[in-house]
């Protein structure tokens, strides 16, 4: 029976929002011996520590060893989505427009399926992205994946990591 992600995102979203986390993304890679991955980041947005993971990992461990939506061995892995993070939810274009991206989509748009340039939010279900041919308007739900480039301007955003305020 395949595994279903969203029911893992189901089971862990409310007690994360409470302890101050938003679920980024849930993968399931591998096998033999499968590892669940799960992305969170602060809501306050400051940087992620190996704290807030191994809090995350101890509170998404019990509830899964209760809801039990895995048969079998596998391992938990919690990570922060890092500088050159996905985008995931559809707020995601909206949260980091004047960025760079790279998007790649299911199926074809005027043939081709990979796209780059600094994004300009949402409009009417489409991610705007400004590309070296002008604007490109791209459905979400044909986006297969995407994620930030890492550029200096992004580089520059973020926000200081402890070891750089001493």
């Amino acid at each position: 029976m395949p595994i279903d992600t969203n029911e893992i995102a189901r089971i862990v979203e409310p007690s994360l929002e409470a302890m101050g986390y938003r679920l980024v993304r849930v993968m399931l890679s591998g096998a033999k011996r499968p590892t669940l991955q799960l992305m969170a980041e602060r809501l306050d947005e400051a940087p992620m520590s190996v704290e807030d993971c191994a809090e995350i990992s101890r509170q998404v461990s019990a509830l899964l060893d209760v809801a039990d939506p895995i048969t079998g061995a596998y391992t938990l892995e919690i990570s922060s989505p890092g500088i050159d993070r996905p985008l995931v939810r559809p707020e995601d274009y909206d949260r980091f427009a004047g960025f760079e991206a790279q998007l790649e989509l299911a199926q074809p748009q005027d043939g081709r399926k990979r796209f780059r340039g600094r994004l300009l939010g949402r409009a009417a279900g489409d991610v705007r992205l400004a590309g070296p041919a002008g604007e490109v308007r791209l459905p979400f739900a044909a986006i297969a994946k995407a994620k930030l480039v890492l550029t200096d301007d992004l580089l520059a955003s973020a926000p200081p990591t402890p070891a750089q305020t001493l």
